[in-house]
């Protein structure tokens, strides 16, 4: 894992880290405002060239930029986390002993970016000095994504191993009845977690491959598992057979969930599987059955607690006749009996899609009725594309209104209840804060709330800063308090900026 780097210094340019002026804040004498807690989000897709970089091949320096731009729309618009895909095809967009470069990045699978450098480490570094979480974003089974003309590496999964690879709707799929699968995925995940300073890892919905219809018959076509099944049963009984594969997701997902937590505990594990539990849950709910057709048995895995953070897809508009906004939330609320952070999935990538678009004014509703839902913190916009383009206004809409406000993202105290110790604060002449977190702590975040006459400012930068520059403009007064990396927020220490008195 590579090691933290020299004390840094946050120059007044990144002082628009999770910076925002609180129009309503309280006087001098009633000291800074609470922060909100709520997880805000963008899904930052790969696979296609989705949100980033713009085309394969795009030279290094320019998939930099591109990245630096999508990091800075998410601090002016007062998001906290970024999940970025960085294996959309069992490739990497990160360096890997394991998986090949992803074609998505360099146009050439195998091929690493030129000039040198590592895309994973460089969002997470960028992420955290904007004052966002990053997570790493994985799909678990897929190997080649519909459509892609390219030429599969010497060492991908196709070539290394055929035998784990199905062909399947033209798709290539790595067959998640093959043990070997199941563990190429879990050492893939448990590497990343072990050599990058990631927040959080991610899966989606793909699980089983959604399934296919053979366009002469129209009747679905099975997922070819014929010889992986026939390696431990007998016959060929469908219930059982979906049974099996259901298990097998399940194992998977358990034990991902386990070996994070075992490697680095603090490191968050997030599914966002499609939207509906199962058709009739709740009642009138109408649509697509994941349990049946994905294998994926997803409410077990709620209630089990094998996440630490829940995000259904909820993409349809709030009053869907068969996929109600509310009920839909409120039932996998209802399931989440281990108390697992529960962040929506919004689509606002449906913004502006003529007649049968969304307004702005839909998503605004859906993150409204997410805040009026005791059980659900936050949300996850897909995709960042929208954001980027600010279409319809949509990011500005947010930074001026229902995201105005800074949040943090919520505390996790089943990964670690431990709340951090108040820093010692010194100022210089420049009016700078030198801080020291208490004995023995580990890394975490900053957040540093700055006054000037009545007006509050917050903003929260990586724990590692040993000088915090509160911008152009002098202060009157700091309040700095520690969050662990669980989201624990420790006591605060306050700097009168005229004096440099620090009082704990």
């Amino acid at each position: 894992m590579r090691k933290d780097g020299p004390p840094v210094t946050i120059a007044a340019a990144l002082a628009c880290c999770l910076l925002a002026a609180n129009p309503s804040a309280p006087s001098a004498e009633t000291g800074p405002p609470p922060i909100p807690r709520e997880f805000r989000a963008a899904w930052v897709a790969t696979v296609a060239n989705i949100d980033w970089p713009s085309r394969p091949g795009l030279p290094a320096e320019a998939q930099k930029q591109e990245a630096i731009a999508i990091l800075d729309r998410c601090a002016e618009s007062n998001l906290n986390a970024v999940i970025l895909q960085v294996r959309p095809a069992a490739d990497a967009l990160y360096e890997s002993k394991l998986e090949p470069w992803s074609y998505y990045l360099t146009g050439a699978q195998g091929k690493a970016p030129s000039p040198a450098y590592d895309p994973l480490h460089f969002w997470v570094d960028e992420a955290h000095k904007r004052g966002l979480q990053l997570h790493a974003w994985f799909n678990p089974f897929r190997a080649k994504q519909s459509g892609a003309k390219y030429e599969d590496a010497p060492n991908h999964v196709s070539k290394t191993h055929p035998e784990r690879v199905r062909e399947y709707g033209g798709m290539l799929w790595m067959d998640p009845g093959d043990p070997a699968s199941r563990a190429q995925t879990l050492e893939v995940v448990l590497d990343v977690v072990r050599r990058y300073d990631v927040d959080g890892i991610h899966l989606d919905d793909y699980f089983y491959p959604y399934p296919v219809a053979d366009p002469n018959t129209k009747a679905e076509i099975d997922f070819p598992d014929d010889a992986s099944w026939s390696r431990e049963h007998e016959g060929d009984d469908p219930k059982a057979r979906a049974d099996w594969r259901r298990e097998n997701i399940s194992r998977m997902v358990r034990e991902l969930y386990e070996g994070i937590k075992k490697t680095k505990p603090h490191v968050m594990f997030g599914v966002s599987p499609f939207g509906i539990p199962r058709p009739g849950k709740p009642k009138g709910v109408v649509g697509f059955d994941q349990y049946a057709k994905l294998y994926a048995d997803t409410e077990t895995w709620l209630q089990e607690g094998w996440c630490d953070y829940w995000t259904p897809q909820l993409y349809w508009k709030v009053d869907a006749p068969g996929q109600p906004y509310r009920p839909l939330l409120e039932y996998w609320i209802s399931i989440n009996q281990q108390k697992r952070h529960v962040w929506p999935g919004l689509s606002i990538s449906r913004i502006g899609r003529g007649d049968t678009g969304y307004a702005p004014e839909e998503i605004f509703r859906q993150i409204e009725i997410m805040r009026e839902t005791p059980g659900a913190d936050g949300v996850v916009l897909f995709s960042m594309k929208v954001l980027s383009e600010n279409r319809r206004g949509l990011a500005t809409s947010l930074a001026e209104g229902l995201f105005k406000e800074p949040a943090l993202v919520p505390a996790s105290p089943w990964l670690d209840d431990k709340a951090p110790a108040a820093p010692k604060l010194k100022a210089d002449k420049a009016g700078r804060i030198a801080v020291e977190p208490g004995a023995k702590e580990g890394p975490g975040w900053w957040v540093i709330q700055a006054r000037r006459g009545d007006a509050w400012t917050t903003q929260v930068i990586p724990g590692v800063a040993k000088l915090i520059d509160l911008g152009p403009e002098a202060a009157d007064e700091a309040s700095v308090f520690r969050i662990s990396r669980t989201g624990i927020a420790g006591p605060s220490a306050s700097l009168t900026l005229k004096d440099a008195s620090a009082t704990p």
